[in-house]
C-alpha cells in the first residue's frame, strides 16, 4: 500500500541539523487518510526532543501537552486545561477518566490530519497505568467508529527502558505505531560544527565530556565554548569541573532520572568500574566487589536505559565488551566523582584538574578516540577506503599463543564485497597520544597472520592506523605504496 500524502514543511530557521528526523515527523503528521496514527518519539534526555515536538505543533497548528509529575486527578485537569487553551475554550474540560481524556484528545482532529502530542508521557503512566491500554482501545474503536477524527498521536519520553518496551510484543501498543523516532546525538562532526570548534583535536576533547547532546552547549554552559586549544583546561574548571554550573551535576541526574533503577549505589558503582577500563562481566563484577551474577541485571537495566552499550568481540562470539554510552556519564565516573569533596571547596576545580588530566587522556580520550574511529569508518568512510561496503564495525582479540598475551584490535571492519557478505575488510589501530609507525603496522600484520591460520578468510583485508598524533615518516611511506590506511583528525572531521 502506497504511503498516504504528507505535505512537506520547511524545516525553522533556528533548528540544528535534524533534517531526517523533521522530516519523518512532519510526513507522519500530516499524512492525509482516515482513523488516528500513533507514533513514538523517544531518546536520552537533553538531545531536542521536545523543541522538535513544540517545532512541528508550532508548524502544523497542532496540539502539544507536556506531562508533569502529578497524581492521576491533577494531570487530567491539567491536560483540561489545556485542551481549553488550544480550543479557546472558556470553560476547561473536567475529564472524570483518562477514557474521557483520550476522546477529547481525539476530537481535536474532527477535521484535519492534527498532531497530538504528549511529552513525558511516561509521567501519566506511572499513576494510570492501564493509559497504554486504554489508547490502544481507543485506537481500535474511533478508526473504525470514526474515521473522520484524524489525530496523529505522538508519544514522547526520555525513561529509555519505559519507551523501549512501549512498542514491544508484551505491551499493548505493539504493532499499533507507524512511527518509532529515536532522536539520537549528534555526531561527532555535526557536533563540532554546533559548537563552532574547527580545531579538530580541540573537538574530540569536547566530545569526549559533553558528546553530542546539543542543550549542553547553550542551558548547561551558557555558550562558553573553549576559545582554542590553550583554553581547553581552563574551560574544563569552569564548567564541567564547577561546582555552580548545571553540567557539574548533570550526569547522577540522568542516572536519577531512570524509573527502572533501585540500587542506584550499585548503578553508579558498575557505571565507575567500566568507565574505570573494565570492559567485561568479570572484570566489572571484580571491580564492585560482587560476583558476575549479582550484576548481571544492573548490566541488563542500564543497557535498556541507553546508559550502557554492549558490543561483541569481533573474534570471539562468546566475549561482550560493555562501554558507557553517555560521554559525560564517562567522565562523571573517571574523573569527577572521586573528587566529589575536593570539587566542593572553592577553587578545587584546578587542583583537582591537575592531577586527574592523566586519568582523563588514558580512561577517557583514548577509549572515546577508538569510538570515534569505528563510527568514522560506519558513516564517513568511502566504501573504497575498505575496498568494500562497511556493515559491521568493532573491536577485537587475537589469542597470540606464541607470546601467551591476547592482542587487542580497535577497529574491526566486516563488510560486502559484491554479494559476498561478512568480510573482513580491516584490521585497525587506534592511538590518541602516540605518533604511529611501522611497529604499529607490524603488530597489525601479526594479528592477520593469527586470523589466517585459524582459516580466516584475510585476503580482502587491509591494516589500518588511526592517530591523533600523526604518522611517522616510514609508515606515510607505506601508504603511499598502498600497505596502509591511515587516518588523522583531518582525515577523520572532514575527509571519508
Amino acid at each position: 500500500m502506497a504511503r498516504p500524502a504528507a505535505r512537506s514543511l520547511p524545516r525553522p530557521a533556528d533548528m540544528f541539523d535534524r533534517e531526517w528526523e523533521w522530516s519523518e515527523l512532519t510526513a507522519f503528521a500530516t499524512a492525509e487518510g482516515t482513523g488516528p496514527r500513533l507514533g513514538v518519539v523517544s531518546g536520552r534526555r537533553r538531545q531536542g526532543k521536545s523543541f522538535l515536538l513544540q517545532a512541528l505543533a508550532e508548524a502544523t497548528e497542532g496540539f502539544y501537552y507536556a506531562a508533569v509529575e502529578a497524581s492521576a486527578s491533577e494531570s487530567l485537569r491539567l491536560l483540561g486545561e489545556a485542551v481549553a487553551r488550544f480550543t479557546g475554550s472558556a470553560v476547561p474540560p473536567r475529564p472524570a477518566d483518562w477514557d474521557e481524556a483520550l476522546g477529547l484528545l481525539f476530537a481535536l482532529a474532527r477535521d484535519r490530519p492534527l498532531p497530538v502530542v504528549i511529552d513525558e508521557f511516561p509521567y501519566l503512566v506511572r499513576n494510570a497505568p492501564a493509559l497504554p491500554s486504554q489508547l490502544q482501545a481507543a485506537i481500535g474503536v474511533r478508526s473504525d467508529r470514526r474515521p473522520r477524527e484524524r489525530p496523529r498521536i505522538l508519544l514522547c519520553g526520555s525513561a529509555m527502558s519505559f519507551m523501549g518496551g512501549l512498542l514491544s510484543g508484551a505491551s499493548p501498543l505493539y504493532g499499533r505505531a507507524s512511527l518509532d523516532l529515536v532522536v539520537h546525538s549528534l555526531g561527532f562532526r555535526e557536533a563540532a560544527e554546533f559548537w563552532g570548534i574547527q580545531d579538530a583535536r580541540l573537538a574530540v576533547l569536547v566530545h569526549a565530556i559533553l558528546g553530542g547532546t546539543p542543550a549542553y552547549r547553550r542551558e548547561f554552559v551558557d555558550d562558553d565554548v573553549p576559545d582554542g586549544a590553550d583554553d581547553f583546561d581552563a574551560w574544563v574548571c569552569r564548567t564541567v569541573l564547577n561546582p555552580a554550573r548545571p553540567i557539574h551535576s548533570e550526569a547522577p541526574y540522568l542516572l536519577a532520572a531512570e524509573p527502572d533503577l533501585r540500587d542506584r549505589s550499585l548503578y553508579h558503582s558498575v557505571l565507575a568500574a567500566v568507565a574505570g577500563g573494565n570492559r567485561t562481566s568479570g572484570g566489572i563484577a571484580s571491580a564492585v566487589g560482587r560476583k558476575a551474577t549479582d550484576i548481571s541485571l544492573p548490566l541488563t537495566v542500564l543497557k535498556k536505559c541507553g546508559l550502557l552499550t554492549a558490543e561483541p568481540d569481533a573474534f570471539r562470539g562468546n566475549r561482550t565488551t560493555y562501554h558507557v554510552a553517555e560521554p559525560l556519564i564517562n567522565f562523571h565516573h573517571a574523573v569527577v566523582r572521586p573528587e566529589t569533596a575536593l570539587l566542593s571547596r572553592r577553587r578545587g576545580a584546578a587542583t583537582v584538574w591537575e592531577h586527574s588530566r592523566p586519568t582523563f587522556l588514558s580512561k577517557v580520550v583514548g577509549p572515546h578516540f577508538e569510538r570515534l574511529c569505528r563510527e568514522w569508518v560506519e558513516w564517513h568512510a568511502d566504501p573504497e577506503t575498505f575496498g568494500g561496503m562497511p556493515i559491521q564495525v568493532s573491536s577485537g582479540t587475537v589469542a597470540d599463543p606464541a607470546s601467551r598475551t591476547a592482542i587487542e584490535a580497535d577497529v574491526v571492519v566486516h563488510g560486502a564485497i559484491g554479494q559476498d557478505q561478512g568480510i573482513l575488510l580491516s584490521v585497525g589501530e587506534a592511538k590518541w597520544h602516540k605518533v604511529m609507525n611501522l611497529g604499529h603496522l607490524q603488530r597489525l600484520r601479526r594479528i592477520l597472520d593469527l586470523l589466517k591460520s585459524r582459516g580466516v578468510d584475510t585476503s580482502h583485508a587491509r591494516p589500518a592506523c588511526y592517530s591523533g598524533a600523526g604518522f611517522d615518516p616510514d609508515l606515510r611511506a607505506a601508504e603511499k605504496r598502498g600497505e596502509v590506511v591511515l587516518v588523522d583528525l583531518q582525515r577523520l572531521y572532514h575527509g571519508s
